[in-house]
């Protein structure tokens, strides 16, 4: 049996919940770039670097080094900047 993260497990799970009536946008060939994701993420939604640091959970220098694209975010990352880009209202709780 394969071994998975616990929690990418979950944030696997509410993505699903999330998108599950919503149709794909994106084509393989047309799959944004991770690195420029956060900052299109931090600057639409009005948030300063510490607070998106905040909301994910890492450092400030991590979201800088995913916006300076010199980290990728891993796959956990992602999936969590993709639930909060789905409901916004999910990074003000998560600032709480």
């Amino acid at each position: 049996m394969e071994y998975k993260e616990p929690m990418a497990e979950l944030l696997s799970s509410l993505e699903q919940i999330v998108f599950k009536d919503v149709p794909p946008k994106v084509t393989p060939a047309q799959k944004p770039n991770a690195f420029s994701e956060f900052e299109k993420l931090r600057k639409s939604m009005g948030l300063k670097t510490a607070e998106l640091a905040r909301v994910m959970g890492v450092s400030v220098a991590t979201v800088q080094e995913w916006e300076s694209k010199r980290v990728k975010p891993s796959s956990t990352e992602l999936k969590l900047m993709r639930l909060i880009q789905a409901n916004p209202k999910l990074s003000q709780q998560l600032m709480e």
